[in-house]
């Protein structure tokens, strides 16, 4: 009986040992602390954490020579939250990929993160339907004027409604979509539920049966695009081509009772042409998921019009398309630990 006992500890022990080990063994990962400001948040740790180990960068700092042979992925949450670059890169000699949550990677330095051997992948494809819903969010609320609604029911003095809480209306309006790419074109297809008239400029024209699909007209010229639209929508990627591709020329070409769109990248924009084209009443409104600084300072002009929706960047900002996010970034890691090819590797 003794003897069956001491054999029953001695494999718990053997057990607890090797759960132990295969705990340990989970390849590391580099983080912003889960929950932190700039953070992915902690409701999703578990869907990390069965496969990786999470440094939060805080205690990596604190602790380098502990952590650094051990990381073999970078997490980047956010542009300003983790900064990848040469000082970071050369701290990690096992590091293998750098993986971006979002599909923008304007903010990471490709060829540098490349030169090292370090791959870089992010998340397309996730995020089209939740972008396409806020651009959609923002238009209905900016033609509406839904938030001066709410502050109306919240603050009111009185109970008359004043002559400026009008709004305007959006079915049978001419929407112009700046970029038809996937996001471009779920658009089209949500515009189509409100009988709007969809204009489109893009580098290459789309083929005419998925122009049928959602009643889209091309327009070869942005120009033509922006004198008939009611309501303009950019929805392209932020590269040198389209840095500040809206400015003042283009405000003076939009309807003075047209709506101005923004969910792609803040400097896709000129902010000053904008805030000029604001007070000058070129244009009637505004609405932008995105600006350059994100978030804005509490005294930027844009913060100041009435007629201006600002959102702090929050286009993919939904449970579901953020649980996907980090399940994607969690398979490219894998990839790249197991030396498999990451299936959404972006290339220099």
């Amino acid at each position: 009986m003794l003897h069956l006992t001491i054999r029953l500890i001695q494999q718990t022990f053997r057990l607890r040992s090797t759960v132990t080990q295969v705990v340990m063994e989970k390849p590391c990962i580099l983080a912003t602390t889960l929950g932190a400001p700039g953070g992915i948040y902690k409701c999703f740790a578990p869907c990390i954490e069965k496969h990786f180990t999470i440094i939060p960068y805080e205690r990596f700092v604190q602790r380098k020579e502990d952590f650094a042979d051990k990381i073999q992925a970078v997490f980047v949450w956010g542009a300003v939250a983790l900064k990848v670059d040469q000082n970071l890169l050369q701290s990690l000699p096992n590091l293998k990929a750098v993986v971006n949550g979002g599909v923008g990677v304007d903010h990471l330095d490709i060829p540098l993160i490349n030169s090292f051997g370090v791959k870089v992948s992010n998340t397309p494809h996730v995020v089209d339907n939740a972008t396409a819903d806020i651009g959609m969010s923002l238009m209905l609320a900016s033609a509406r004027k839904i938030v001066e609604g709410h502050d109306f029911s919240k603050f009111r003095e009185c109970d008359d409604f004043p002559e400026s809480s009008l709004g305007t209306d959006v079915t049978g309006a001419i929407l112009g979509i700046i970029g038809m790419g996937r996001i471009g074109y779920k658009i089209a297809k949500r515009a189509q539920g409100f009988e709007m008239k969809v204009l489109y400029h893009n580098r290459n024209r789309r083929p005419e049966s998925e122009e049928r699909a959602v009643g889209a007209t091309y327009c070869a010229s942005m120009k033509e695009l922006l004198q008939r639209s009611d309501f303009v929508m950019v929805v392209v990627n932020l590269s040198p081509q389209t840095h500040k591709l809206i400015g003042a020329k283009e405000f003076a070409m939009m309807k003075p009772n047209s709506t101005f769109i923004n969910i792609s990248r803040g400097l896709v924009v000129d902010q000053d042409a904008l805030v000029d084209a604001l007070r000058k009443k070129m244009i009637r409104a505004a609405a932008l998921d995105v600006t350059y600084p994100e978030p804005l300072p509490r005294d930027h002009p844009l913060l100041s019009f009435p007629n201006v929706i600002v959102l702090p960047h929050v286009g993919t900002h939904t449970v579901e398309t953020t649980q996907i996010m980090v399940e994607r970034m969690v398979t490219n890691a894998l990839a790249a630990v197991t030396g498999g090819q990451l299936p959404d590797e972006v290339k220099a």
